[in-house]
Formats: structure tokens, sequence, C-alpha cells
């Protein structure tokens, strides 16, 4: 595929972005492969990973303005040959995605609830993370690693929530909301999702 170089550069580690309408900084905590494509640097405007590797992305990758996000804790892998519209990646503790996979835009891909389920908790910590608030002070709350194999199409406003895995080949319809684990060569769909086909691959 021929990229259009007035709209996208080479990423690199702690590299500006030539001409970007923002100013966030290129991370220097990331590994990034061969060939691999960048449209804006807003795709780190919730970057705070303090890991020495928060963020690993393959060869022959096109980011056309995610929002990669992982937190303090937080590392996100992108494999080889991905392209990644203008979705919403955050990661409290891991999200993997594999080689060949396309996450259309408006799709969001958590580890985490990101606050806790208890109501008396989740005000406390409402009042934690405001702008009065000591974040220090937050509840715990649960995240598990996310896990998307190779050959995956994510559609539209899909959102993956913490925990599952999509297996390899699958296709997750526009606007499904993933909330178990995704069966290789499947095909889900719906609010929670649900199996609507199942291919051997």
């Amino acid at each position: 595929m021929e990229v259009n170089k007035e709209l996208y550069q080479v990423l690199q580690p702690g590299v500006d972005i030539t001409g970007d309408w923002c100013a966030f900084p290129t991370p220097t905590n990331i590994m990034v492969g061969e060939n691999t494509f960048i449209d804006t640097s807003a795709c780190f405007r919730k970057y705070y990973s303090k890991l020495p590797l928060g963020l690993k992305i393959g060869n022959n990758v096109t980011l056309q303005g995610p929002g990669l996000a992982p937190e303090i804790n937080g590392y996100i892998e992108i494999g080889d040959h991905c392209f990644i519209s203008s979705a919403i990646i955050a990661a409290t503790e891991k999200i993997i995605i594999g080689n060949y996979v396309y996450i259309a835009g408006g799709v969001t891909i958590v580890d985490t609830d990101f606050h806790p389920i208890d109501p008396a908790l989740r005000m406390r910590d409402t009042i934690a993370v405001s702008t009065i608030g000591d974040k220090t002070r937050r509840p715990q709350f649960d995240s598990a690693p996310v896990i998307i194999e190779d050959d995956v199409w994510i559609g539209y406003n899909a959102t993956i929530l913490k925990g599952v895995t999509i297996g390899k080949g699958s296709v997750i319809h526009p606007g499904s909301v993933v909330t178990k684990n995704v069966p290789d060569g499947s095909v889900v769909s719906g609010n929670p999702a649900e199996l609507k086909k199942y291919e051997h691959v």
C-alpha cells in the first residue's frame, strides 16, 4: 500500500511529527518496527506509561488518529501489518494486538473497568479523580489483559472489555460489546456480543 507522505510520517521514538496540528511529544519508551506510519501526535495525548517499554509496534502499521493510552504501569503491543483508525486503546495492565488486525473508527478496547463497581467505592473514586481530589487515594478496581489474535477485524464503534481474548480470524460486528472470549474464526454481534457464525480456521 502506498502511504500518502503528506498525511502520514514514519513513527520514531522521541521524534516529533513535523507540521503536526498538535504538539504532544512522541514517547521515548516505545519500540517501533519498519515502515510504520502515524498521522498525528494526538495519538499520545493520554500516554502515561512509565514502564521501560510502554508501547511496542511492529512493521507496516498505519495509525490513523487512535488514542494510545497506557496508564503508568500499562503496556500496549501491536503486531505487524495492522491498520488502526480512530480507536481508543486504554491499558491499565496489558493489551496485546496480533498481526493483520484491522480496527475501525470509534472502537474502544480497555483492560479494566477504570472504577470500582460498588456504589460507595465509586463515590470515593469520583472524588479522588476530581480536580480537588487526590488520585493516590483511588480505591482498587479490577483489570485483566486483553488479547486480540491475528487476522481479526473489529468494526466501527465496537467495545472490547477487560479479560477478553478474541481468537484468530474473527470478525466483531460494528457496535458490538464483547464481554467474553471469542473462539477462533467466529463472527459475533450485539450487546452483549453473541456468536452468529463459526468457521474453523
